[in-house]
């Protein structure tokens, strides 16, 4: 499958290095917000929408992992980035994973988070004919109360409804082509293969990518840093927004070159 020219947004200055944060299933490139305004102190920060979320196309399926990074790879070439750090979260790891084992050249440092080399492929194939026969809206309270712990929750229902319309708004089939592609992918070959120095992020609550699935993750990539959040569910960035964030300028400020 060809691939599509996918909504982003750029924050920061033009000549730093660049930074791409990658969303989970289900989320829009919104997801990182609490993150972007103190990297873009440092970093050409580049957020993007995963096709068939938020405002990028939603071509249809079958979507493979390699079509999604095909899709950042066109999206690096068009704004003439040759190589950029890079963030994913959840389905955005899996490409991140994908793309630094696929193209090394275009991965400067790598930060995998909430994610997993292989998941259950019922339970993403189950999603994606739910969501075929009835659409995003009906799944997004039972998804997004895997996003966040109960607690942090029950203190946010702002925030729990935005992340609600977040899923109700993603494209029903890019949604479950997404899910599909999930399905099919085992990156677990592809750890040992990947040279950009990565840092590892689990949440200690998360239900949906328990820590055992980026356990797999540290230990399949040589030299790579595993850190574990607690409380924090499958969105560890948005419960532990100082950590995160602190985390990532650490990491991608080792590569040197930032002002």
């Amino acid at each position: 499958m060809p691939a599509v020219d996918v909504s982003y947004t750029e924050d920061g200055p033009a000549g730093a290095p660049v930074v791409v944060l990658s969303n989970s299933l289900g989320a829009t490139r919104a997801m990182w917000e609490p993150q972007v305004p103190d990297l873009a102190e440092r970093f050409r920060v580049i957020t993007y929408d995963t096709r068939g979320h938020g405002q990028s196309p939603a071509p249809g399926g079958p979507y493979s992992i390699d079509d999604l990074v095909d899709d950042v790879v066109g999206l690096l070439d068009r704004l003439g980035v040759e190589r950029a750090h890079v963030a994913g979260l959840s389905l955005g790891g899996m490409t991140g994973i994908r793309l630094a084992a696929r193209e090394p050249g275009r991965v400067h440092r790598l930060a995998v988070l909430c994610s997993s080399a292989k998941a259950d492929p019922q339970s993403f194939l189950d999603r994606a004919a739910a969501v075929r026969s009835g659409g995003t809206a009906p799944l997004a309270s039972t998804v997004v109360s895997r996003w966040l712990t109960p607690a942090h929750a029950a203190a946010h229902p702002g925030q729990v409804a935005g992340l609600e319309a977040m899923v109700s708004g993603a494209d029903d089939e890019g949604y479950a082509a997404c899910c599909e592609a999930i399905a099919g992918l085992d990156l677990r070959e592809d750890l040992g293969r990947i040279t950009a120095p990565t840092l590892v992020v689990s949440a200690l609550e998360d239900p949906a990518l328990p820590p055992e699935h980026q356990r797999v993750i540290a230990d399949g990539i040589a030299g790579s840093d595993l850190l574990t959040l607690t409380p924090a569910a499958h969105l560890a960035n948005l419960e532990r927004t100082f950590e995160v964030t602190r985390a990532l300028l650490g990491h991608f400020d080792a590569a040197g070159g930032t002002p």
